[in-house]
């Protein structure tokens, strides 16, 4: 991005009133009139105007100061300055200064409620999300003064409004102190639990003291799996140790006796002959059994089990027609699931089932429309049904199986989609471990390998920012280098939309349809726009050719230049795509490169697997813990062997963050893992806020849904104010996922699904601003 020139920070006028050194002051003024007068002869104009903004920039400074020093943290700065513009007087002391700041904020917080109390909680809320933290008792004190002020309360009223708000403010910090007490001693009492489980393990030679058997002995009946192996390890030289629980091995003690006559009968009876094959009945532990059960993964799923289930790998690259394909099937049979990795694609996907004249449900994790006597469903992935049998499902980008942090997902449902004919569709890389899949199910599979519709090539020579096309694609790889790039183009007198993941489905949608209609002659878009949008581009260009994967910064790899160059030239609408680098960028040769590499073969075949409620649920019963950190930390250590030949456990970083944030609130068991698996953004306190969440939720209060507060207009709109947009919309998402799951702790839907749509119009308002010159966006 260095080489993206950026906007001015401010106009020539104003940079010569900077450079004077001078201040705004009245007695300053004629001085600095004639100073930049001088300067620019020909634009009093402009000289008068940029006094007024720097004036204005001064009093802005001076009130974020005063609202600093008063510790009013609601105050942004947006607010002030919207209070400088509204002053006067040349020279405002701090009193007139306070009272202008005073009734903007009166403004923005009777906008934040219909009601005063309302208007606290909002704000509250606010606060809350943007630093997790709680306001110290005496600013929210004088929180509740100043709401009680802006709506026009008495003396007597406020008095008994801040009352009652210090009251309500003291409890529910005693609630979350006490909710986090009990979640540290939980963790305390798991994690000694977890360490004195692990010493008392003992290895195959401690077998014989615990049934009175010979060393041969043991490890004959460990061989034959006789013996439930608690944990399997590697010592420094590489050898794998098995260990066993002395609680599980004692109670088969009684059982030794039958396995050594059976070993007796099954003894040669003549000299020179082979021993006959024993045959005994694993007796271990039923309940460990059940808890092992991720080493069976695919028995999980009994439905899909029970039927002769058919795999239809469809691969090919971008533009090939895969999901075209899929859907001409999925729409002639008598029933079926049409499972997309977005919500977004949930919504293509059921559309393109009704403009096929068959009619569809659906159903994601924030979102259900049940259309009556309907027997299609679209879906994102981790909805599968997995009990309901169908004729045919479809379960698209099945490359995702690789994915860090939703391949178990995708394993689940290939698995588990209860279907007769299963249609997979993905990139060529993900034929390994489909089969690999559909071998652990004993399923057929058919493959079907599927040409781009158009040719793709690689530019022969970079693209300079200032050779963009209408129907040109530029991707970048942040959030904040998209609105650089589009504050650029825009500055260079472009239409431009943009596409990027921290927007909603329903602005990336609109976004799409203003590029595909010609409103926006470039879309500048993020690696989202790999993943299934279907849009009219001519040529994709790259900005960059390394990207930052969570860990660090990296080249990018075949599969990716793939996936979203091949989103360039679009079937019936362009001869041929063209993917090329920015100027500066790179080497067009890279480009070429990676676009003619041959799958590179996966760096692991084994399916990611992730625990169930079922699962969840055993193994807290096995343990006898009511702690969801100490069952998720006993399925990490020991249910699933870290060299089991055939699955790898998931990443549960995440999930046991959450459970160990939660585990005090008196919610039970299940409902802790349902919010365990609620879908939140860590970088901005998601955790901390579903743990509040789930205390109001375990104390019977109705959790109320974020909410944006006063939005600025869309075309004053900064960079800052877009971000804090898409941070509340995100964090609806987690509420309305909580609230199809929880109603009753969770009501106000209708309230939560008006603020979503609010922001969405509004995001998309302030990304449809196209101004030249300064924008507000820019950087």
């Amino acid at each position: 991005m260095n080489d993206i020139p950026h906007e001015p920070v401010a106009s020539p006028a104003e940079a010569a009133i900077l450079a004077s050194g001078l201040t705004v002051e009245s007695r300053e003024m004629p001085q600095l009139i004639r100073l930049v007068a001088r300067r620019m002869p020909a634009d009093r104009e402009a000289v008068a105007a940029a006094l007024c903004d720097v004036r204005r920039k001064a009093w802005t400074g001076k009130l974020m100061d005063l609202a600093n020093r008063f510790g009013e943290s609601w105050v942004r700065r947006a607010d002030a300055e919207a209070a400088a513009a509204s002053i006067a007087t040349p020279e405002p002391d701090e009193d007139q200064l306070r009272h202008a700041l005073r009734t903007v904020i009166a403004a923005r917080l009777r906008a934040a409620g219909p009601d005063a109390q309302a208007a606290l909680d909002s704000i509250s809320a606010e606060l809350l999300d943007a630093t997790g933290h709680l306001l110290p008792a005496d600013r929210h004190a004088t929180l509740a003064q100043q709401v009680a002020w802006a709506f026009g309360l008495d003396r007597t009223e406020t008095a008994s409004f801040v009352a009652a708000a210090i009251r309500a403010e003291d409890r529910r910090r005693a609630e979350l102190r006490g909710a986090e007490q009990a979640a540290r001693a939980k963790r305390r009492d798991e994690v000694a639990r977890l360490r004195a489980w692990e010493k008392s393990l003992v290895g195959i030679e401690g077998i014989p003291g615990l049934l009175g058997c010979t060393p041969k002995e043991a490890l004959r009946w460990a061989g034959a799996g006789l013996l439930p192996v608690a944990r399997r390890q590697r010592d420094r030289g590489g050898r794998e140790r098995w260990e066993f629980d002395p609680a599980e091995i004692i109670p088969l003690k009684r059982d030794s006796a039958e396995w050594r006559r059976a070993e007796q009968e099954a003894a040669p009876t003549r000299k020179g002959e082979a021993p006959q094959k024993v045959s005994l009945t694993r007796v271990g532990n039923a309940a460990i059994a059940r808890v092992a059960a991720l080493d069976r993964y695919a028995a999980h799923f009994a439905t899909a089990r029970a039927m002769q289930r058919r795999i239809v790998l469809v691969t090919g690259p971008t533009n090939s027609g895969k999901s075209h394909t899929a859907l001409d099937r999925l729409s002639t049979s008598e029933s079926g699931y049409a499972l997309a990795p977005l919500r977004l694609l949930a919504h293509e996907f059921r559309d393109a089932l009704e403009s096929r004249g068959v009619e569809a449900s659906l159903s994601t994790g924030e979102e259900r429309i049940h259309v009556p006597g309907s027997r299609h469903l679209a879906a994102t992935v981790e909805m599968c049904p997995l009990r309901n049998p169908v004729d045919v499902a479809i379960v698209d980008e099945a490359q995702l199986l690789h994915d860090r942090d939703r391949g178990a997902a995708w394993t689940a449902a290939i698995m588990g989609v209860p279907a007769r004919e299963v249609f997979v569709l993905g990139a060529p890389e993900c034929i390994p471990m489909v089969e690999r899949i559909a071998q652990l199910c004993g399923d057929s599979v058919e493959k079907v390998s599927l040409e781009r519709k158009g040719p793709l090539r690689a530019a022969a020579a970079p693209v300079g920012i200032g050779d963009l096309k209408a129907g040109d694609a530029l991707i970048a790889f942040s959030r904040r280098d998209v609105l650089d790039f589009r504050a650029e183009l825009v500055r260079r007198g472009r239409r431009v939309a943009v596409i990027y993941g921290a927007l909603s489905p329903e602005v990336r949608r609109a976004e799409a349809a203003r590029f595909r209609n010609g409103e926006a002659d470039i879309v500048v878009a993020t690696d989202a726009i790999g993943m299934g949008l279907n849009l009219p581009i001519r040529r994709i260009v790259f900005s960059a050719l390394k990207k930052f994967d969570g860990e660090g910064r990296r080249d990018l790899n075949a599969q990716e230049v793939k996936q979203i160059g091949g989103r360039a030239g679009r079937f019936g609408r362009f001869e041929e795509g063209i993917v090329a680098v920015l100027a500066g960028a790179g080497s067009p040769d890279f480009v070429r490169h990676l676009l003619n590499a041959p799958p590179a073969p996966p760096a692991e075949l084994r399916p990611q697997v992730q625990p169930d409620a079922d699962i969840v649920q055993a193994v807290a019963a096995e343990i006898g813990s009511d702690s969801l950190f100490g069952v998720l930390a006993r399925i990490k250590r020991a249910v699933l062997r870290l060299d089991d030949p055939n699955y790898r456990l998931a990443d549960m970083t995440q999930a046991a963050a959450i459970a160990s944030a939660i585990d005090g609130v008196g919610l039970a068991l299940m409902d802790r893992w349902t919010y365990a698996l609620c879908p939140v953004d860590e970088r901005d306190n998601g955790i901390q806020r579903l743990a509040r969440w789930a205390v109001d939720h375990a104390a019977g209060r109705p959790v109320v849904p974020p909410a944006a507060g006063r939005l600025p207009d869309p075309m004053q709109a900064s960079g800052e104010e877009l971000q804090r947009g898409e941070k509340v919309h995100k964090r609806l998402v987690a509420w309305r996922w909580l609230s199809l799951r929880f109603p009753a702790a969770y009501p106000d839907m209708e309230r939560a699904e008006a603020e979503t749509m609010r922001l969405d119009h509004w995001i998309e308002d302030v990304l449809r601003q196209q101004r030249r010159g300064r924008t507000a966006l820019a950087g």
